[in-house]
């Protein structure tokens, strides 16, 4: 006994039609891209997201006085603490806590392309990247100035800012290390 394995023919006993591979991978790459600028498009509305909570989170440390070394909003803050904090609360990441060692690891931007967000510096101890503060927009920027003042907004095109600005900075929050969780703190 014989058997027979059945196969479903096409239509009128004509071959398939050729498959296009050209076709093909140009569906896939449309699919494909559609998904990556789905995904860029996401990714770039988080950071942008990020960068409002960021800011918001800064304004309501308005007032929160200077400590030199300080890294807490309830026991004050020195600039690079105060830049740190927030970057770590709004991005889970840690910038370093010395206002030079984060100009290092932020890329160089021009200050024409500043965004809200960026970073600022300024130099106010006779040496490059002694100061830093957070970019809010329309000129002006938020820092924790010095001994016997407290956070606030100051306005970059001031004479004094103006005379002592560094440059302008932009963190990849992609580059930064991820703040270490309970089980992998020292």
């Amino acid at each position: 006994m014989v058997t027979t394995l059945a196969c479903a023919a096409p239509a009128d006993d004509e071959p398939p039609p050729p498959v296009n591979p050209a076709g093909i991978l140009s569906q896939w790459t449309g699919q494909l891209t559609g998904q990556l600028t789905g995904q860029f498009s996401q990714a770039k509305q988080t950071v942008g997201e990020k960068t409002t909570e960021l800011l918001g989170q800064a304004m309501g440390l308005l007032g929160v006085p200077y400590r030199r070394g300080g890294t807490s909003e309830n026991t004050g803050f020195d600039c690079s603490g105060f830049v740190r904090h927030l970057y770590e609360q709004s991005f889970g990441k840690l910038l370093p806590h010395r206002a030079a060692e984060q100009a290092k690891v932020t890329e160089a931007i021009d200050p024409n392309e500043l965004k809200p967000g960026d970073l600022v510096f300024f130099n106010t101890m006779k040496r490059a990247f002694s100061h830093v503060g957070i970019y809010v927009g329309e000129g002006k920027f938020i820092h924790s100035p010095r001994s016997g003042k407290s956070v606030q907004v100051d306005d970059m095109r001031s004479a004094y800012w103006q005379k002592r600005f560094n440059g302008a900075r932009r963190v990849d929050p992609q580059a930064l290390p991820a703040q270490p969780t309970p089980d992998n703190k020292r």
